[in-house]
């Protein structure tokens, strides 16, 4: 079993690994609260359950928001059920791809969480509004939004790229995107007509943020302000914690071999010449994550291979 998490935490932390990470944490928060669901119904108490989920769903009545703001970001990693998560994670693994391919990772998450709160927002402004929809209860959840962000976003940015479908052969998805789209208006008359705004609304963003990337604006620039403010948080307090037990270690064992400190000195200078620093290092993930594999150097190359030997 913890051969398995080490396997879904190597995974996890590969550079320009987005779309893995947005899967990994759509299938926990499934799996999570499908299981907390099951131990609720056989422990009697399915009801306190419900409340819960209902705190993490974005509800249609601003009122009700006004007291959960929080469910702007929540609803869009909660899945009703296996199909809806499989679908969803599908297309965000096929078209995702394509963006993280030329653009690189940092776009990928700019795109899932844009078009998931603008998706969200769309439904708030509209979804009240229409009278053929019952209001009683209504909440939004899923990833759908972020993922016509995508979907969209992929076939703005390269709408010539084939993808191979089963039964159909080769499709330009530019195709792909517009039969979304078009369904989503078609279904509007629906049971998931909130689920169809909120589609609308990721597809709209997921358009207009490739339009105005070309043009030089990225539009998620906020987002990884903020994801880089708790990343180097947590960096910092990871590199205390791996410099302890090190500071340490060199404390006891210079007592034992003062003797030979001069040609462990020599050596050691040697090595910190030809192994980079891990500020080199993280200013390398940086761009990865930031431009994909494709906008490394030689020399970058090396420096990554020469800190994965040491």
């Amino acid at each position: 079993m913890s051969s398995i998490f080490d396997d879904i935490r190597s995974n996890f932390n590969r550079p320009n690994n987005a779309v893995i990470k947005i899967i990994f944490v759509n299938i926990f928060v499934w799996l999570a609260l499908n299981i907390a669901h099951t131990i609720a119904f056989l422990g009697k108490f399915e009801g306190a359950y419900l409340q819960f989920e209902r705190w993490l769903l974005l509800p249609a009545n601003l009122v009700d928001f006004i007291y959960q703001p929080w469910t702007l970001i929540t609803y869009f990693f909660i899945h009703k059920d296996l199909f809806h998560i499989l679908f969803n994670m599908l297309a965000l693994y096929w078209f995702g791809q394509i963006i993280e391919e030329f653009l690189g990772s940092r776009r990928v998450i700019s795109l899932y969480v844009l078009g998931g709160i603008v998706g969200g927002l769309v439904f708030l402004a509209i979804y009240p509004f229409f009278p053929q929809f019952s209001l009683r209860g209504a909440n939004l959840k899923g990833a759908s939004a972020g993922v016509f962000a995508i979907v969209v976003g992929a076939a703005t940015l390269r709408p010539t790229y084939v993808m191979h479908l089963l039964l159909i052969g080769a499709v330009e998805i530019k195709w792909i995107a517009s039969a979304y789209v078009v369904l989503s208006v078609i279904f509007l008359r629906g049971g998931n007509a909130g689920g169809e705004i909120a589609h609308l609304g990721g597809a709209l963003i997921g358009y207009i943020y490739i339009i105005q990337l070309k043009n030089g604006n990225d539009l998620g620039n906020w987002i990884h302000t903020i994801l880089g403010f708790f990343i180097k948080r947590r960096n910092q307090k990871s590199k205390r914690n791996n410099m302890r037990p090190s500071h340490v270690k060199q404390t006891q064992t210079s007592t034992k071999t003062n003797s030979n400190y001069a040609n462990y000195s020599s050596k050691s200078s040697n090595l910190s010449t030809n192994i980079p620093n891990q500020d080199e290092i993280d200013k390398i993930l940086d761009k990865i994550n930031d431009s994909g594999w494709k906008s490394l150097t030689k020399e970058e190359l090396d420096k990554l291979e020469k800190a994965g030997k040491s």
